[in-house]
């Protein structure tokens, strides 16, 4: 008989709730729970193919010991932990911990706990290598918070905002919930409804996206030209008095520095680099400034492109010159459901009182590029690197979780050699990925379907006040460990200890998960017991707050003109122009190649199953009309993509969303190893376009990953 059970999905950091019919131990179906007060049964393609994970002909049902040859046996699992503690203990003798690092990809931080253990395991080591996906996304947003500051009681919600700008994010594909932009969690419904209340959207994307269609004006920036747009919004707005010069009197610094550094970027010098007519910009600059409620916000987009930290300082800029931070009293819906109780000043916040991810700097360094750790972390951009070079610190040994380093890191060409260079690869996987096929041992990992959670990672991103405790919905049929386990169980073996928080995790008593939920969530708003005796998704609207009063004696500023900014402002306005069809350093490139995602994937996830690939096996180059006719390229032929550092093939898809001069791929498909000869069922990598020691950002290390200046033609 089956049997209907409530839990959400972890494809993606929305986290949707989702309804799932078992019987007899498996998946029947996966539809979106009506019910949940959230979503509201809203879900995407993927997570419907929850489903489809579970009985995958690439699932790793097993633990994997790689033979000399390339081929793999399986061996049982506790006999893979004790051959993994041996090798890492005596690579650890001869090397150090510097020797060791982990990687952890997105997937990671959808299962609550694992980055607290893997981070106790490897302080427990002495090792500083600890890698993750935050590093090669978006990391500008956090060097912007360092660099600026931040707001105790936050911004603007968008369900008050009069107006939004949203600067190179398309929710209504990817998701992705940022504070004060458009909300993942059904996003379309969202935006309609605010929409109908009489919210102004303004979207600046290189493309007509997803969101830019319900836009009320939307800016199709040059792409890489982002910073040049704000730029000359802020000096708008700043000869224009639209900027809220009480709010910035009393909370802000910066403002005259700031004011001289955005003078020289005029509306003709912006609608020059960025192709915006004068009209449009000096229309969002006010409308924006205007307001009187809304935040500008950011997605992936620009944060791939140069000059990332640049951009997203001026978006916090613009967000504090036009005083859109909550004062004393306002409403705060979403204080964190899973956080203590705290009050949320409505004033700067001293950088000594801010945790230690909104830092700089940090002992050691990396070895490469003169780089540094950046919040609390070393940059994901350079492992290969240490890997490859050779000396003390060289990394020797590897556990990558939640992520699949060839489809992921930039220069995957490099990534393959530096993984075939490790004494020991040890990677724990859900699927046999071509990361996993590098490795000396592959582990096999539980599904989310598969364990209970609750939902840790999206709980301070939720415009409201919501929580969902999970059961696991099935069991595997085969061994195998969450994440987090392989970390305790490694530690057990090697007697070292596994520290979280004040406390420590004792290997030879570990806690189950519900267990090592609650020790994460001690002192919570609404306690985890309580999220747990609840059937599904709630909202608990009594975890809402008020924006309190400053602390008094605290005189901490927001700073609009930190050092750096205004001279990464000179250097930007003394470029030379660029000159559209005339790219790179040599002007020898015709196009700039931008990212984007696609609805039926999410990285590498969701390449392959049934219903998605229906949407396509491939990453399409897409291109507009105009210049698919100009260079005689019809729907389906397959070109040459040439960047200053390699070539890769494409399918060419002719589209009206982009402008002359663009071409639009999405990342994290095709193969790592040399040219893709099956492009149109394996898709091309365009992580192979760039190298990780040219075009890199000096403070993340993070390499360009959109508008990269190429040239197309025919394949043979």
């Amino acid at each position: 008989m089956p049997t209907t059970k409530k839990t959400f999905c972890r494809i993606c950091s929305a986290f949707c709730a989702l309804e799932v019919e078992v019987q007899d131990g498996r998946v029947h179906t996966v539809s979106g729970d009506p019910s949940d007060p959230l979503h509201g049964g809203y879900t995407c393609m993927k997570g419907r193919q929850v489903g489809h994970q579970l009985d995958s002909p690439e699932r790793v049902r097993g633990a994997y010991r790689r033979r000399p040859d390339g081929g793999f046996d399986e061996i049982p699992l506790t006999t893979a932990l004790d051959e993994i503690a041996g090798h890492l203990e005596a690579i650890l003798a001869l090397h150090g911990p510097r020797a060791l690092a982990t990687y952890a990809g997105t997937a990671s931080f959808f299962n609550g706990g694992t980055h607290e253990v893997l981070r106790g395991w490897l302080s427990g080591l002495g090792s500083p290598g600890y890698y993750t996906s935050l590093t090669i996304d978006q990391p500008a947003k956090m060097v912007a918070s360092i660099r600026h500051g931040v707001w105790g009681a936050g911004g603007h919600s968008f369900a008050s905002a009069d107006v939004a700008l949203s600067i190179g994010n398309n929710p209504i594909v990817s998701q992705l919930s940022l504070p004060g932009g458009i909300p993942g969690n059904n996003p379309v419904k969202r935006l309609g409804d605010e929409k109908k209340r009489g919210l102004v959207l303004i979207v600046v994307d290189p493309r007509r996206s997803e969101v830019a269609k319900h836009a009320d004006l939307h800016l199709q920036i040059r792409p890489g030209e982002d910073p040049t747009l704000l730029a000359g919004m802020l000096r708008t707005i700043f000869e224009e008095d639209l900027y809220d010069a009480d709010f910035c009197g009393a909370h802000v610094r910066g403002i005259e520095a700031l004011r001289e550094a955005v003078s020289g970027f005029t509306p003709d010098h912006v609608e020059e680099r960025t192709g915006i007519p004068v009209a449009q910009m000096l229309e969002a600059a006010r409308r924006f400034a205007r307001g009187p409620r809304g935040s500008a916000s950011s997605g992936t987009g620009p944060d791939m492109s140069p000059r990332a930290n640049l951009t997203e300082h001026l978006i916090m800029a613009l967000n504090t010159l036009c005083g859109r931070h909550n004062r004393e009293g306002d409403p705060i819906a979403n204080p964190g459901v899973l956080s203590p109780e705290r009050p949320h000043p409505a004033q700067a916040v001293p950088p000594e009182f801010l945790p230690r991810m909104l830092t700089l700097g940090g002992d050691p360094a990396p070895r490469v590029r003169g780089l540094q750790q950046i919040f609390g972390e070393m940059p994901t951009a350079a492992i290969a690197e240490e890997i490859l070079l050779p000396g003390e610190g060289q990394i020797r040994a590897l556990f990558s979780t939640g992520g699949n380093a060839v489809a992921a890191w930039p220069d995957p060409t490099q990534t393959r050699r530096a993984l075939e260079s490790l004494d020991l690869h040890v990677v724990i996987e859900a699927q046999w990925t071509e990361s996993a096929r590098l490795a000396n041992y592959v582990l096999p990992t539980r599904l989310p379907l598969e364990r209970e959670d609750v939902t840790y990672f999206a709980d301070p991103f939720y415009e409201q006040a919501y929580s969902f405790y999970s059961d696991a919905v099935v069991e595997p049929e085969f061994e195998a460990l969450e994440d987090w386990q392989v970390f305790v169980e490694l530690a057990r073996r090697m007697g070292t200890p596994i520290s979280i928080g004040e406390g420590e995790i004792d290997p030879e008593d570990p806690p189950s998960k519900k267990e090592l939920l609650e020790r994460l969530t001690q002192g919570a708003r609404i306690p985890l017991s309580t999220i747990r005796g609840s059937e599904g998704g709630r909202l608990y609207p009594e975890a809402a707050t008020k924006a309190a009063a400053a602390f008094e004696g605290i005189e901490a500023r927001l700073d609009v003109a930190p050092e750096g900014v205004p001279e990464e402002l000179a250097e930007l306005r003394a470029e030379r122009i660029p000159i559209p069809g005339r790219y790179g350093e040599d002007g020898t490139f015709t196009h700039l190649l931008i990212a984007r995602r696609m609805r039926h994937v999410m990285n590498s996830v969701g390449q392959g199953w049934p219903e998605s690939s229906k949407r396509g096996t491939t990453n399409p180059a897409f291109l507009c009309r105009a210049d698919c006719e100009a260079l005689g390229f019809a729907a389906g032929d397959l070109v040459e993509i040439e960047s200053e550092h390699e070539t890769i093939l494409g399918v060419i898809e002719p589209v009206d969303d982009l402008q002359p001069g663009v071409v639009s791929m999405s990342h994290a498909w095709g193969s790592g190893g040399g040219r893709e000869t099956d492009v149109r069922k394996l898709g091309a990598h365009t992580g192979r376009l760039v190298a990780t020691n040219k075009f890199f950002d000096p403070t993340t290390g993070m390499v360009r990953m959109s508008a990269i200046p190429v040239r197309l033609v025919r394949a043979d």
